[in-house]
């Protein structure tokens, strides 16, 4: 069984019996995500009132009965459409478990599938998922959850998701790639602008322009985002909250709580918790010391 957390009206926990599958179960009234991406897929249902999002340049209202999908590495926000907020259930599947089914199903999984479009009105699919959250948020058996999962996934792929096309791959300027690994191997006290565009041979104001038109998000705010990548990554090992403030160079852990916080919609301490739980039911009995002496 999954093991459960709630902070406030957010309840996060990870499936065990699918692969440790993250799912936040929670209810939102004057929070607002700040712009923000996952590095893997986004399913959720919209069980009450509505959220309004901006992705891929558009603002979108998901609203009570609908589904909204959104890519991996796509940047997005999060902030009530309705009065008194929102109610939703949603699913955080990494690439590799999609991969996974995909190539269970003997489809071709080396491309990842897209989700076309982002808000769907789908009834019957609004209510699979919506379903499906609720049994793996009841422990029923790993054989059911393993079996309702495979099906929801697969309804879901054939409806709303193309197979990415290989084109997609490599489109990306050399300059913005390169940028990219200067500021991943130095997240914790990153390079400027200007050594950033002297680093790829071009003018700092021209370089921010090419590199947000690859990633969708300035320099700066990209940097923020792979920081919180990282923290969730050092947190989920079982690090603590003020050593992956140190680690990663934030002024303070309240300024990783806060950043934390308006990302993923649970502080860091609560998603380490549950990871921490989740990791513990994962592992065969005798190992159980190692785990719980790294959650002290």
């Amino acid at each position: 069984m999954g093991h459960h957390l709630s902070t406030g009206d957010a309840h996060f926990w990870q499936a065990a019996e699918l692969g440790g599958l993250e799912l936040l179960a929670a209810r939102f009234v004057e929070h607002r995500f700040a712009p923000h991406v996952h590095e893997g897929y986004v399913i959720a249902v919209v069980e009450a009132g509505a959220e309004r999002y901006r992705y891929r340049g558009v603002e979108h209202l998901a609203a009570a009965g609908s589904l909204a999908l959104i890519n991996p590495g796509e940047v997005h926000t999060g902030s009530k459409g309705h009065d008194e907020g929102w109610r939703y259930r949603v699913f955080y599947p990494e690439a590799q478990q999609i991969q996974a089914i995909l190539t269970e199903l003997e489809l071709p999984a080396a491309d990842l599938p897209a989700f076309v479009g982002s808000v769907h009105r789908d009834a019957d699919l609004v209510a699979t998922f919506s379903g499906l959250h609720r049994l793996l948020e009841s422990g029923a058996s790993a054989l059911q959850q393993q079996t309702a999962w495979r099906e929801a996934l697969l309804a879901l792929l054939q409806r709303h998701a193309q197979l990415a096309q290989p084109t997609t791959v490599g489109r990306e300027p050399q300059s913005v790639a390169r940028a990219r690994e200067l500021v991943r191997a130095q997240l914790a006290e990153p390079p400027s602008l200007e050594e950033l565009a002297a680093a790829v041979n071009l003018s700092p104001f021209h370089f921010a322009r090419v590199f947000r038109r690859a990633t969708g998000l300035p320099p700066h705010a990209w940097l923020k985002q792979q920081r919180l990548e990282q923290a969730r990554a050092l947190l989920k090992a079982g690090c603590s909250a003020v050593s992956v403030a140190v680690q990663l160079g934030f002024a303070d852990q309240s300024h990783l709580t806060r950043q934390f916080k308006q990302a993923y919609g649970v502080g860091p301490g609560e998603y380490r918790a549950a990871c921490a739980r989740s990791f513990r039911t994962l592992l065969p009995s005798g190992v159980v010391g190692i785990a719980a002496e790294k959650s002290q």
